[in-house]
């Protein structure tokens, strides 16, 4: 795994098992990486051997599941509780169950090093409540 992988939030609840991790990718929370393996016993042979690789400037968001011998292409995204057992292409925003698209150039998801001031979350969120309290979100 390269020095530059971050944990956000710690890494907390994480398992991680890929066959490489490339430089800038960033992890967040009860994300899953490892195997996928099926054993056939027609053949006695296991199948689907191996682990993901996660290529450069990866962002995998809160409880996703990244399983098998595939490839994260690099700048993409895996969105909340994804489950991905398929490759995804570079440049991609990947969610649900192995469904992607190709990620809008022009916005960064989930995460940018110039994070937002907590503050600005805090005011968002009251004004939401106080919408919402005068029944004006439904």
């Amino acid at each position: 795994m390269d020095k530059s992988v971050l944990f956000a939030h710690n890494g907390r609840g994480c398992t991680i098992v890929a066959s490489k991790i490339c430089e800038n990718v960033v992890i967040f929370q009860n994300v899953s990486i490892g195997a996928n393996l099926k054993y056939n016993k027609i053949t006695n042979e296991w199948e689907n051997v191996g682990n993901p690789i996660i290529a450069k400037n990866v962002i995998i968001a809160d409880g996703a599941k990244i399983l098998g011998p595939i490839v994260i292409g690099e700048n993409s995204v895996v969105g909340a509780g994804s489950i991905i057992t398929k490759n995804i292409p570079a440049d991609s925003i990947a969610y649900g169950v192995n469904q992607f698209k190709p990620k809008d150039k022009n916005y960064d998801f989930i995460f940018n090093a110039n994070m937002i001031n907590p503050e600005k979350i805090i005011e968002a969120n009251k004004k939401l409540v106080a919408a919402f309290n005068q029944n004006k979100l439904a």
